[in-house]
């Protein structure tokens, strides 16, 4: 398979979530995606969860009126969330799980078993003009489930890969890396465009860039803290500079 430039959508939620902790209109999240932009991200992806713990209705709106770049609107399979994004019309729309109680999404949506729920949101969206991606485990099943539902894009959940490396457990990672290039080979195969995130960092993301049938990495947490250190346009950079190492490797 010829190798193609990989794209780095940036999120930008936990700006928003910096913002939450002390109220006011500052950090703007609308800024970072700016700065994102200047940077050299492909894109712009923003989460509006049930509780607004970060991102808010007017971040949406402004993002969508304000920003050039792409629009990843990430969100839950509710009737509230299917609203806002008809209204929104982002260039894509990404259904992922949602609980309350979650620091952060704990894994992938189960396609397969929620059939009947996703299918009629699924096929709004599609008809609203937005592509539609489901946020999935690298597992045939659910992909093959992404297919059937009509969706154009599965981001892959590579969470465990990014946690299992930190924690040192080589070949736990190994065995999570393969089962990822495996699900990216196949979601190629049937034919979906495959994307990948969560918890990807300077020294995780090489291994899932080279992986060649992805087309898309959407990353935030680990960006907006290293811009702490040394400024999110910097830390993008760096970001853009590993995935491209990594990229080199499936040319």
């Amino acid at each position: 398979m010829t190798s193609q430039r990989l794209r780095l959508g940036v999120n930008i939620d936990h700006v928003a979530t910096i913002r939450n902790a002390r109220g006011g209109t500052m950090p703007d999240p609308v800024r970072a995606a700016h700065a994102a932009a200047r940077a050299g991200a492909d894109g712009i992806t923003a989460h509006l969860r049930e509780d607004r713990r970060h991102i808010s209705d007017a971040d949406i709106e402004r993002l969508s009126r304000e920003i050039d770049l792409p629009l990843n609107f990430e969100m839950a399979a509710t009737p509230e969330m299917l609203a806002i994004a008809l209204k929104a019309k982002p260039h894509a729309a990404c259904i992922v799980p949602e609980k309350r109680e979650e620091r952060t999404t704990e894994g992938g949506l189960d396609a397969r078993r929620q059939h009947n729920q996703l299918a009629p949101i699924v096929a709004k969206l599609a008809e609203n003009g937005s592509r539609v991606s489901l946020f999935v485990e690298p597992d045939p099943v659910q992909l093959d489930a992404a297919v059937s539902l009509g969706a154009q894009v599965v981001e892959l959940h590579v969470g465990r890969y990014c946690d299992l490396f930190a924690e040192g457990d080589h070949a736990g990672a190994a065995r999570e890396l393969a089962r990822i290039q495996d699900a990216a080979r196949h979601g190629a195969a049937v034919g979906l465009e495959v994307h990948a995130g969560h918890g990807l960092t300077f020294e995780t993301v090489a291994d899932i860039a080279a992986i060649p049938e992805l087309v898309e990495l959407n990353i935030g947490h680990f960006l907006i803290g290293e811009a702490i250190f040394i400024g999110l346009e910097a830390a993008i950079a760096e970001m853009r500079q590993q995935m491209m190492l990594g990229r080199a490797r499936a040319a």
